[in-house]
């Protein structure tokens, strides 16, 4: 089997850390230190496109906090 038949193959998750920054990770792997899931798992391509849809704001969480700390 090529790399490219067993990454399409492959299941994965989405996973968000406390940054509320997304990625995705295979399913039948532990989620790596600090990330936990979602709620989305599928296909690569399903997958990117669900963080694309959730993920408006790229600024990390601490950076978003301080600059509306920053506003009030």
């Amino acid at each position: 089997m090529s790399t490219y038949e067993q990454e399409n193959a492959t299941i994965y998750k989405v996973v968000v850390n406390h940054e509320e920054q997304y990625s995705i990770w295979p399913v039948d792997r532990e989620n790596p230190l600090g990330w936990k899931d979602a709620g989305k798992s599928g296909k690569k391509e399903e997958c990117l496109s669900y963080i694309k849809e959730v993920w408006v704001d790229m600024r990390p969480l601490s950076l978003r906090q301080k600059m509306a700390d920053m506003e009030n």
